[in-house]
């Protein structure tokens, strides 16, 4: 048996998370298309056996790479010291749903609490990258920067229940608005591949409804990825991330989200 040790000497953490995430997409890609039971977790929501070997799959990297380590994985929770000081944030197939019904809009999310992370597309073969400065894409072996850019105009909402912020916020009413019809094109998915879209150009903004998202297993790794690329990143009320604020408006620019703000606000 190799040393798994020793392969993973001189990876940084930006290296480990896109081999993390790359390691999860191809557990994802294999088992697509397969009937495979589904594990209630109640509430309607459900995993499937492709989020559970996709996080094994994540986390044995991890633990190869970074054995002091926590992690938290969507499936498995906690693992690792209880007072590891760095932490992983795994969620291995975000779109379930999307996944079961045979719809690939699906993404795998690695990210270091605070940290590098990654964003892997088990279909197109893209993976997202960042060390917490820089961001990039890797496709096909080469590394290309991110650019965010609004000129799509496509706006990603997720219409996902349960809706906490409503009746203040619905996002539903956001669509309605004339101001957005006038300015963008609205999609909606439920996946967070799409705040990665949003960070290489392909979605103008991503707009959800939550609590504080920073260290969601979720949301993390896009987070991470967007504020990297140089993405406009703050919650529904426009409070920055990560100091108790509601939701997410992520946008390629500053007049994209103020755009998004004043209809959000009810000003537009």
């Amino acid at each position: 048996m190799t040393d798994s040790t020793n392969s993973w000497a001189g990876t940084d953490d930006s290296g480990v998370a896109t081999a993390a995430a790359t390691a999860g997409a191809d557990v994802v890609r294999t088992l697509y298309g397969r009937r495979l039971a589904r594990i209630d977790k109640g509430a309607g929501d459900f995993a499937t056996v492709a989020d559970v070997e996709a996080e094994k799959a994540i986390v044995d990297v991890i633990r190869a790479a970074r054995p002091r380590d926590a992690v938290l994985g969507e499936e498995g929770g906690r693992q690792g010291a209880a007072g590891a000081a760095r932490q992983w944030l795994v969620d291995p197939l975000c779109g379930t749903l999307n996944y079961a019904v045979g719809t690939m809009a699906v993404a795998v999310n690695v990210a270091l609490r605070d940290g590098a992370a990654a964003v892997a597309d088990p279909f197109s073969g893209e993976v997202f990258c960042t060390d917490g400065t820089r961001a990039w894409v890797r496709r096909d072996g080469l590394d290309e920067p991110l650019v965010p850019t609004a000129a799509t105009s496509l706006v990603d909402v997720n219409l996902d229940p349960p809706f906490p912020g409503a009746p203040g916020f619905r996002a539903v009413d956001l669509l309605a608005h004339p101001a957005f019809v006038e300015r963008f094109r609205p999609r909606v998915v439920s996946t967070t591949l799409a705040l990665a879209w949003v960070a290489a150009g392909k979605r103008a903004a991503y707009v959800t409804d939550g609590g504080d998202l920073s260290g969601s297993v979720h949301f993390a790794a896009g987070i991470a990825l967007c504020r990297a690329a140089g993405c406009v990143v703050t919650g529904v009320d426009g409070s920055p991330v990560g100091e108790g604020c509601r939701g997410l408006v992520v946008a390629a620019d500053q007049e994209t989200h103020d755009r998004l703000m004043s209809m959000i606000r009810g000003h537009g």
